[in-house]
């Protein structure tokens, strides 16, 4: 068979097994092992294990496990709201500065859970009721956690920058680095929007807030200067070149235990075993993921799937930025179905090849990627940030919190946009801390 031919039907294969509702990983597994031993005989199964744990075996992917215990942890006590309270009282006095707190503490706290839903929970629990409470429209308030959630990923430490590094080979400091630059982009443009939908909705009066006392915006301090101290030596250690990327994630997973035990006073243990299961539980679905989509890439490469997509696509006669465009396209649509991990897992082996050799940079394409997955978090049927907010508000209906959402989802799209015509966006940072890529 045609590999072109056998590749279209290994994905209505795959899609139709995930839809079927078994996990990521283990659709993946089936739908190899399936396709190997129609192709390449029962012997090919021995490979399998090998192939399975061989993924395993780097020693990068302990920084998964690390930060996601930095995320469970500062998600288990009231970080969000102290966050969410601090820049309250020391933004009042801007127009709209309630909103604008909002997603700056989401934006911070993404720096330091590196988890979307954490993030959405813990600022939402605050944000939401406080604007709903000073007038400010439903969709807004809920939109913009929705959105300002999805900074989680993006804003370093990230997930999904982790696993794209090791996916495809990509220095994962440089990764983290270039996305501090299109993040903070994205909580500009998320502001601008809310601010201007706020006023256009005839209720400007809500932009303007009471005013707080200093020593009320000085005794709030205490509570975020340990955090701010994760954030700023977790960086240096990283590109001071005092620990590599897993080395600082564990540092960074220690210091926030410690602030969770010393500051909030978690002491029970129960309620550290919960933050250590929990991430244990997230940490293995994630490297099960990965294990799993290193034998689903063996599978491609061996039927020469991945190759002859490389090479038809090096044949077509169009501009490159058509390509990308309809890379993007492809990106939103998997977003919408599956998480980020996967699709990063599952899309990487295949489109790395055709971006390099469209003469695209691998580290601006995890940016861009990485914000179409952001889309897919608050976009249906999946869009996991709404059911989070939903919970939080389940006065709020899903339709209104979607609403809400869609004008940030324009938002982003317009970040992909202005990186596309000035990909120094995501590069520059990088360039300057690490020096430039050979």
């Amino acid at each position: 068979m045609d590999p072109l031919t056998l590749g279209a039907l290994v994905a209505v294969l795959t899609i139709a097994v995930l839809f079927s509702g078994i996990s990521v990983a283990a659709g993946l597994l089936v739908v190899s092992a399936g396709f190997l031993i129609v192709f390449d005989g029962m012997s090919s199964l021995s490979l399998i294990p090998e192939i399975f744990f061989g993924k395993l075996d780097n020693f990068a992917l302990l920084s998964i496990p690390r930060v996601i215990i930095m995320g469970a942890a500062i998600a288990s006590t009231r970080a969000g709201a102290d966050l969410y309270e601090a820049l309250e009282r020391w933004l009042t006095r801007i127009p709209g500065g309630l909103v604008v707190s909002n997603l700056g503490a989401c934006a911070l706290f993404a720096a330091m859970s590196g988890s979307s839903p954490a993030t959405c929970a813990a600022i939402g629990k605050m944000g939401i009721p406080e604007m709903r409470k000073r007038g400010y429209p439903d969709g807004v308030a809920a939109g913009s956690i929705a959105a300002g959630g999805t900074l989680g990923i993006l804003i370093p430490p990230s997930v999904t920058m982790i696993v794209y590094g090791i996916a495809t080979e990509t220095s994962i400091g440089r990764l983290f680095l270039a996305g501090v630059v299109p993040g903070l982009m994205l909580v500009g443009l998320f502001m601008v929007w809310s601010l201007w939908s706020t006023w256009r909705s005839g209720q400007a009066s809500v932009l303007s807030a009471g005013s707080y006392s200093w020593r009320e915006r000085m005794e709030i301090l205490p509570r975020v200067l340990p955090f701010v101290a994760i954030i700023i030596g977790v960086l240096y250690a990283m590109y001071g070149g005092i620990a590599t990327p897993s080395e600082t994630a564990a540092v960074g997973a220690l210091l926030c235990l410690l602030i969770a035990v010393v500051i909030y006073k978690l002491w029970d243990p129960r309620a550290i075993w919960v933050i250590l299961r929990d991430s244990t539980k997230e940490s293995v679905m994630i490297l099960f993921i990965i294990a799993a989509a290193g034998v689903f890439s063996y599978m491609l490469s061996s039927l020469f799937i991945t190759q002859a997509i490389a090479e038809w696509i090096g044949t077509l006669d169009v501009n490159r930025w058509v390509l990308m465009g309809t890379i993007n396209v492809f990106l939103i649509i998997a977003g919408f179905f599956l998480p980020p991990v996967a699709v990063i897992l599952m899309a990487a082996p295949i489109l790395l090849p055709i971006i390099t050799t469209a003469g695209f940079d691998p580290i601006w394409f995890a940016v861009v990627l990485t914000i179409n997955m952001e889309i897919g978090l608050i976009s249906p049927p999946v869009g996991l940030n709404l059911y989070v907010i939903n919970g939080i508000a389940p006065d709020i209906s899903l339709r209104t919190i979607l609403v809400g959402s869609l004008p940030f989802v324009a938002c982003m799209v317009v970040a992909i946009v202005l990186l596309c015509l000035f990909p120094g966006l995501a590069t520059w940072l990088p360039d300057l801390v690490m020096g430039v890529a050979i």
